[in-house]
């Protein structure tokens, strides 16, 4: 799923040539709407938008269930019975599963997940040893057979707790009631990246503890050993790199730490898809460092450390390397290898948060199952911290309009620049 930027009910709605005019609502355009309309309530989870008012039109991307998109304009088209209404710029709803209001839309600033304390837009759990199943209507539970059957491991987000007969039910994101009793709740993760002083243009003055511990030393040599040791994750200085027969990291006043024991983000140059005159906004992955790096144009503004594939180079849980663009953009997505028949176990992961592919189904993502990041872990993608998820997802184009669910590049708008090395 996705969010997108909603233009602001004050803006004046385009007019087409030969359209009715009424300077007081929408335009139309071969058919009427009703005086008072100026929303249109989305009644169904994830619905399509597109960028011409007909069924088979390019995606533009979805709505969110509830949401109130500004009303633009109306038009009849192929594949819908109702009329087309316009509820952003080149973005169109079939009038057959939505409902127009009264009353103001979605705010323009609004997000579809706003910012969280730890950059989980639900509560996750996990699926315990003995398995479990979901019903679509609670009132089947416990007296019809499941709809679904869910493994160990697998994972599910809970929108919604209900009582049922005596027994706590969670509405999962997929729509199922599945009984509390089979889950465990993830732990939140504190960790995130960090901005890059404006000053470091050539070198990032930072690296993160990325070993379970590392030991401190008083001069680069490990024969200097003191009783400091630095917990996991935690960020240090990266001064100066030096020793003979072992690197060493200085990380302050005789202190340093062996260099194999941080993760060290280093900067490159942009590639030429990048618009440095612009200042465009782009991600650079290295997989050598595990870390990634965010720029505005040549200047690097935010780094953090990542996960990426655990393959071999071009096979396929391998990250592909190159210079890529992000193609879609979804605030959540559900992954899981259950058409894999060669695999030697089955996963699954639902409503993983803020997702950007850039290459088919190799994306950024927030991944709140585990907590290797600094090291290879996933199946192909760019593993994140979920609060550097969040905050990736809203610094990179295109923006998720407000009341959105999902969100395609335009040539107006064209996907971030990802490049893996």
């Amino acid at each position: 799923m996705l969010a997108a930027l909603a233009l602001s009910s004050e803006v004046e709605p385009a007019r087409a040539a030969g359209s009715q005019t009424n300077d007081a609502g929408p335009w139309t355009e071969g058919t009427s709407l009703p005086p008072e309309a100026t929303a249109v309530r989305i009644k169904r989870a994830d619905e399509y938008l597109y960028f011409e008012p007909a069924a088979g039109a390019t995606r533009r991307g979805s709505a969110a269930k509830e949401a109130r998109l500004p009303l633009f304009g109306a038009r009849n088209g192929p594949g819908c019975r109702e009329p087309w209404y316009a509820v952003g710029p080149s973005a169109w709803v079939c009038g057959d599963h939505v409902e127009l209001t009264r009353g103001a839309p979605v705010a323009a600033a609004s997000r579809t997940f706003e910012p969280s304390s730890d950059g989980l837009p639900y509560r996750y759990y996990f699926v315990g040893p003995s398995g479990s199943y979901g019903h679509k209507k609670l009132l089947d539970a416990d007296i019809k057979e499941p709809d679904v059957q869910l493994e160990p491991g697998f994972a599910v987000a809970i929108m919604e707790e209900r009582s049922f007969e005596g027994e706590r039910w969670g509405l999962s994101g997929n729509g199922l009631w599945i009984p509390l009793r089979d889950l465990g709740p993830t732990r939140p993760f504190s960790f995130q990246g960090s901005e890059v002083p404006a000053a470091a243009s050539t070198t990032i003055p930072f690296a993160w503890v990325y070993a379970s511990s590392a030991r401190v030393f008083s001069g680069p040599s490990t024969g200097q050993p003191t009783a400091e040791s630095i917990a996991q994750f935690v960020k240090v200085d990266a001064l100066e790199e030096a020793g003979t027969f072992e690197k060493m990291t200085r990380i302050g006043d005789k202190r340093w730490v062996r260099s194999k024991d941080v993760r060290r983000p280093t900067v490159a140059a942009p590639p030429d898809e990048v618009d440095v005159a612009a200042k465009e906004r782009w991600v650079d992955v290295e997989l050598a460092t595990q870390t990634l790096v965010a720029y505005e144009g040549s200047a690097p503004v935010f780094a953090t450390l990542v996960s990426t594939g655990k393959g071999k180079p071009g096979t396929a849980n391998a990250t592909p390397t190159g210079v890529h663009r992000v193609w879609v953009k979804l605030s959540s997505a559900n992954m899981d290898n259950l058409e894999d028949d060669g695999a030697s176990r089955f996963w699954r992961m639902e409503n993983v948060p803020y997702v950007q592919y850039f290459s088919k189904g190799v994306g950024l993502h927030g991944a709140y199952w585990h907590r290797s990041f600094g090291n290879v872990r996933s199946h192909g993608c760019v593993n994140l911290a979920p609060l550097d998820a969040q905050r990736l997802f809203w610094f990179t184009g295109p923006r998720l309009p407000a009341g959105w669910t999902a969100i395609l590049p335009t040539s107006h708008e064209k996907g971030a620049v990802v490049r893996v090395r």
